[in-house]
């Protein structure tokens, strides 16, 4: 199959639906992007634990120095 497409000026590119459907690209995201034989090879990245990093964020995380204020530095045992 073969669709035109436009690449912006930032080499941009927009994936048309047909394409987007036969390569099974169902949801935004990461993607590996390699060149092989002369051809762009696009591949969804595949959902792992590793791939949330950076996903989560913490609205009012606590500050070190609160947790010190905390922290018993004492060698009780």
């Amino acid at each position: 199959m073969q669709v035109l497409t436009t690449i912006t000026p930032k080499f941009q590119v927009h994936i048309p639906v047909s394409i987007r459907k036969q390569a099974g690209l169902v949801k935004h995201g990461r993607a590996y992007v390699k060149v092989s034989a002369g051809r762009i090879i696009i591949e969804p990245m595949e959902d792992n634990f590793l791939s949330l990093a950076g996903t989560f964020h913490i609205k009012n995380p606590t500050k070190a120095e609160q947790i010190r204020e905390v922290i018993e530095y004492s060698d009780k045992k």
